[in-house]
């Protein structure tokens, strides 16, 4: 059985991969078009609050996660910033969630969608967290 300190680098190196992978995604044209879609129509503006912009910076935020997962000087903020991350898309989820018709697969419903996402985002605490043992240095 892994110590915490193993199963919690396990973890971010996991989360970490997923994240640039996901992040990558908001950058192919399918993926950009399909999540632009998703963006609420409340929450769609212009210029950098495009539904374009919004997915194109939601990448970046995922690939930035990713890389401050990895490095213990930044961590911690990279894990903050992914807990709060993982809230903020939220509504687009639960926009996609009401149409599974126009978004297929995504469109995940939305109290197992709303566990995914709470899951997602005890697993960046945990991989970014001390929790009682000395953070690496």
């Amino acid at each position: 059985m892994p110590t915490v300190p193993a199963a919690a680098a396990r973890v971010r190196a996991t989360m970490a991969a997923g994240l640039v992978g996901m992040g990558t995604f908001h950058f192919v044209p399918a993926g950009t078009r399909g999540m632009a879609a998703m963006i609420p129509p409340r929450l769609r503006g212009r210029g950098l609050l495009s539904p374009v912009s919004l997915v194109r910076i939601t990448g970046v935020c995922e690939i930035a996660g990713a890389i401050g997962l990895l490095n213990s000087r930044t961590r911690v903020a990279a894990g903050t910033a992914l807990i709060v991350f993982f809230a903020a898309v939220f509504p687009a989820n639960a926009y996609a969630a009401k149409d599974p018709e126009r978004f297929g697969p995504v469109a995940i419903a939305f109290w197992p969608r709303l566990a995914a996402q709470v899951a997602l985002a005890g697993l960046a605490a945990f991989a970014a967290f001390p929790f009682g043992r000395a953070p690496r240095r």
